[in-house]
């Protein structure tokens, strides 16, 4: 697994952009999220190079950032090919490490990486990063007929074949954990809960919301105090603090709901990188109501972008309904927050807007949570006077909102519930055997 960098090694962030202004806060606090001090910035505007990604006169001023500020790391904000990796290590200092953005992602998921599932998605991740590499050295050794061409290590054959049966053997494994997550979400759903799932950018405020939202922890508890659900996620000012699921039970009138914090998104994650996590992002995809968790402190173009590439992935496999989350409302004005209401009606047409820090209209979310739920069903059943007739009386007190029950020859119950308790009621009603005359 990924090293931690708990010595905050002294690292220069690198950014190219083909127009406009290089902005590097996004890059500096994944570097620092990573365990990184950063020391230094160094910014072009140009078209890319194909040799080292930024012009030959930027990769020496690069180097001597790196000299001058005792550097160890330098981080690119772009994706290197191997070739540019190669040519830029040239250029720099001895002993330079040198990552771009999507290795640093990795090395972050990586530390973040607690469960079983969540360690596997990382390593999938990998080896999906390693296999065009592992390709270009193959084709390149080739061509040029010597092991090692251009530094890029020594050619292995198999090497490329290997990759690409752990690949297949870590989607195997994945697999049999979801369908296993599957059959607990769907116990879950039999036992009334609706499923709400928080979605949304790293450091949105999704784990802050879960815990104010939560029944059995209060926003700044530590203690995992609900041993049968996952342990509470951590509210940091930290980007990808959740790297896995984290599930609460909501604290609700109305209904049995659980919500799960998922993985934050991130702006400019490649297909494959979003792929090797797909297996988190099917808590979302399988949930019966998405809330899109946004930090309207934000500027209005930085969320229209976001929230641009939410619904891109959101609705590629996801059928609940989504609600879209304006968060962090301590942080700004009234005014600004109806301006950006106003401004984002088209991407956010009925947003809530709430702080989960303070708790401000909370309350209007859970009501909101409630009426968008699925409708709950109106059901009454005739169930025989037996022994087992009273456990499936209970089980529907446990699961269902009961309105009346009346015991006579036989029992007449009537009730409300969620659509896959009323159908798991009447499995059970049909099961039962009423009782012979005396």
């Amino acid at each position: 697994m990924t090293e931690t960098h708990t010595n905050s090694e002294r690292t220069v962030v690198v950014k190219r952009v083909d127009e406009g202004e290089p902005d590097t806060d996004e890059i500096a606090d994944l570097a620092r999220a990573a365990g990184y001090e950063v020391v230094g910035t160094v910014t072009q505007t140009r078209r890319e190079d194909p040799a080292l990604h930024i012009g030959e006169g930027k990769a020496e001023t690069v180097a001597s950032v790196v000299a001058a500020e005792d550097a160890s790391v330098v981080i690119f904000d772009n994706q290197l090919g191997p070739y540019q990796t190669y040519n830029l290590g040239n250029k720099l200092p001895d002993g330079t490490e040198l990552l771009d953005r999507f290795r640093l992602i990795l090395e972050i998921f990586g530390q973040r990486a607690q469960t079983r599932k969540a360690q596997l998605q990382v390593e999938l991740a990998e080896l999906r990063y390693e296999l065009p590499r592992a390709e270009a050295k193959a084709s390149l050794a080739k061509r040029d007929e010597r092991p090692g061409f251009m530094g890029l290590g020594e050619y292995d054959e198999s090497r490329e074949q290997d990759i690409k049966s752990q690949i297949a053997r870590i989607r195997d494994e994945l697999d049999h954990i979801e369908e296993t997550e599957e059959h607990r979400r769907e116990q879950r759903r039999e036992s009334g809960f609706d499923l709400v799932a928080l979605a949304g950018y790293t450091n949105a405020g999704k784990s802050t919301l879960l815990r104010r939202l939560a029944a059995d922890v209060d926003v700044d508890e530590n203690e995992d105090v609900h041993p049968d659900l996952d342990t509470t996620a951590e509210s940091e000012d930290r980007l990808f603090t959740t790297l896995g699921t984290t599930t609460r039970r909501a604290d609700m009138d109305q209904r049995d709901v659980l919500v799960t914090d998922t993985v934050g998104f991130i702006s400019d994650l490649p297909h494959w990188l979003v792929e090797s996590f797909k297996s988190t992002l099917d808590s979302v995809y399988r949930a019966d109501l998405v809330l899109l968790v946004v930090d309207v402190s934000e500027s209005v173009q930085e969320i229209r972008e976001k929230l641009v590439t939410s619904h891109e992935t959101l609705y590629e496999r996801n059928e609940a309904p989504i609600v879209t989350v304006l968060n962090k409302t301590d942080a700004v004005s009234e005014e600004e927050v109806q301006r950006k209401c106003e401004a984002l009606s088209a991407l956010a047409p009925n947003p809530i807007t709430i702080s989960a820090r303070e708790g401000t209209n909370v309350d209007a979310l859970r009501e909101r949570i409630h009426a968008e739920l699925p409708d709950f069903e109106r059901e009454r059943l005739v169930l025989p006077m037996t022994d087992d007739t009273m456990s499936v009386v209970s089980w529907i007190h446990d699961n269902a909102t009961v309105e009346s029950v009346d015991y006579g020859d036989q029992v007449v119950i009537e009730f409300e519930a969620r659509p896959a308790v009323v159908e798991r009621s009447r499995s059970k009603a049909g099961e039962l055997v009423p009782a012979e005359s005396a």
